[in-house]
């Protein structure tokens, strides 16, 4: 993580932008965790820590941590994006929970193989793809409360 922190820096320097105690505290929290966070959750997460910044600085902020390519965007129909750290995990699919908000992370090699035959079935070169499955977390399932995401 601390090597991310440091890109980031090194993004700001090599963009002239300011290194504020706000622009890198919101990377933190995005760096600093596995969970996809709304930016709302990012200002809340801040607030708990003791830190705080402006709705306009936490979107500007997580704009710059996307460019950077720190962060990666994720729409997955809510109404608001979700951020989570580049990490350089390889591409994955998402599990959703439509009562709790938990979003899980799976991959599978045998679906990486079946989009591609599929494509390839329609005469359709592939480039990239994305799939979110929505339903119920397990704990939801059982009753077990709001889940963390």
């Amino acid at each position: 993580m601390q090597a991310d922190k440091d890109a980031f820096r090194a993004f700001l320097r090599d963009h002239n932008l300011p290194a504020t105690p706000q622009r890198l505290a919101i990377a933190d929290t995005v760096l600093g965790t596995d969970r996809h966070l709304s930016a709302e959750e990012v200002a809340q997460e801040l607030k708990t820590r003791g830190a705080s910044a402006g709705t306009a600085t936490v979107y500007r902020t997580l704009e710059v941590l996307v460019r950077s390519g720190l962060v990666v965007e994720r729409d997955f129909g809510e109404g608001f994006k979700r951020y989570e750290a580049a990490r350089g995990v390889p591409h994955h699919e998402h599990l959703l929970c439509t009562v709790c908000g938990r979003v899980t992370e799976f991959r599978d090699e045998r679906l990486e193989r079946m989009t591609t035959l599929l494509a390839e079935a329609h005469d359709f070169s592939r480039q990239r793809h994305r799939l979110v499955i929505y339903g119920l977390c397990g704990e939801c399932r059982r009753g077990s409360g709001r889940a963390s995401r």
